[in-house]
């Protein structure tokens, strides 16, 4: 479960820059977007949140930064070498961000255990890293290291509630690589369910969301077992005229590429695809006399596309708790449909793990009270230095229950919206 992100020096972030999914002060909407996360119950949390903003603002940015300390988490021990660059990009538009480091921060709950994880870093190394941990909402340093210019050293403090082999840890973790993933490599059971909330736990999708080949294999028998019914479901619910879904696996056959790809394109596929196999969906629809008509799946239209690849990825993030990240969840899919997807991660027979969604969207019909609650939605806009913020409705102090949310946005009471100007001869 997700608490707080801390972002600072990131691509179009300069200062640091904090989104929270923690419950504010309002009662609305207690039953459906609201819950609790620790065992004692002291903290509660959204299920949702949107985020807004004119294009180029940075919302982008922010899920890219979130991914980037993710890659870092799970490859910078595993996949890098001595020297390797970290995948980090200062905030380029000020001469003395270039010089400083990235830093992320993620507060996150684990087994009603609150963990605060993070680090700073450059192309280089990383120069600091610190973890603590919350059992019975009491501080516990776990690990601080900290890089010293002058001694060219580190500064270490690794808590005694860190338990393992913790010297062998602290020698064998590279300037490039975090002591974290160094010490789940070298078996800390410990610390793995944090690498595993990481690895597992947090998901994303780019604007164009998932191609279909998830939702497709769960509607194939395995093991005696589908998911096929809970897809047609899903589909049925979303008001998509789909009566069954027929998948069949062949390999993969380099000839049924587009004859005008690039032929660097085609033969870097054609590698990676040799000796494997594809899988071939199909739509059923009924005609108006009853009887079943086939459809090739790029016979559908492309919301239907999109929708039916959402739909195993969204279903397997309700199912087993995900954090999902999607980017322009409006692409492609009507208003309702967006409406439909968000009312998923707010209903409670649904939602039974207590996922989380957190969305960027240009799509305001849904800005309203009766979908969500007033800190729930979030607004990104970048300032004359061309420097992203981000910062919540609640600061705006909007009436409960009685603003017009979408009305408001759209006449710039928040602002995070474009200043169009007039094209002239």
């Amino acid at each position: 479960m997700l608490v707080e992100i801390n972002v600072a020096n990131f691509r179009s972030f300069k200062e640091q820059q904090t989104f929270s999914l923690v419950k504010g002060k309002g009662d609305e909407l207690l039953n459906q977007n609201v819950f609790t996360a620790t065992a004692n119950k002291d903290i509660a949390l959204l299920n949702s949140a949107a985020i807004y903003g004119p294009n180029a603002s940075g919302k982008s940015n922010f899920l890219v930064a979130l991914q980037c300390m993710r890659r870092i988490v799970l490859d910078s021990s595993n996949n890098s070498k001595r020297g390797d660059k970290l995948p980090v990009t200062p905030f380029k538009l000020s001469k003395e961000n270039r010089a400083l480091p990235s830093e992320f921060e993620v507060t996150f709950i684990i087994d009603h255990v609150r963990y605060q994880y993070g680090f700073a870093a450059t192309e280089n190394r990383v120069i600091e890293e610190w973890l603590f941990a919350y059992p019975k909402g009491r501080a516990q340093r776990w690990l601080g290291r900290s890089w010293r210019d002058k001694s060219q050293t580190y500064d270490w403090e690794l808590g005694s509630h860190l338990q393992g082999e913790r010297q062998l840890w602290q020698k064998s973790t590279r300037d490039n690589a975090l002591f974290l993933s160094t010490a789940v490599q070298l078996n800390s059971e410990q610390l793995q369910p944090l690498y595993d909330w990481f690895n597992n736990t947090l998901r994303f999708a780019n604007v164009g969301g998932w191609n279909a080949n998830f939702t497709a294999s769960l509607c194939e028998m395995t093991n005696g077992k589908s998911q096929k019914s809970k897809i047609l479901a899903f589909l049925k619910a979303a008001d998509l005229n789909i009566d069954d879904v027929l998948v069949e696996r062949r390999n993969f056959d380099s000839n049924e590429l587009p004859q005008d790809m690039p032929d660097s394109m085609r033969d870097m596929i054609a590698r990676d695809f040799s000796g494997k196999q594809v899988l071939d969906v199909k739509t059923v629809h009924k005609d108006s006399s009853g009887e079943n008509v086939v459809f090739d799946f790029d016979e559908e239209s492309d919301g239907t596309q999109k929708l039916f690849s959402f739909a195993g990825p969204w279903l397997d993030s309700l199912e087993k708790g995900h954090v999902l990240f999607i980017d322009e969840l409006h692409d492609n899919l009507h208003p309702k449909l967006v409406q439909f997807l968000v009312s998923l991660f707010h209903s409670k027979e649904i939602n039974l793990k207590n996922a989380q969604l957190v969305f960027t969207t240009h799509e305001t019909s849904i800005l309203n009270q009766d979908v969500f609650r007033r800190d729930q939605i979030w607004f990104c806009e970048k300032d004359k230095n061309s420097a992203s913020a981000l910062f919540p409705l609640t600061d705006f102090s909007p009436r409960k229950g009685r603003e017009n949310l979408e009305l408001a946005y759209l006449s710039g009471r928040y602002g995070a919206v474009p200043f169009l100007g007039s094209l002239e001869k």
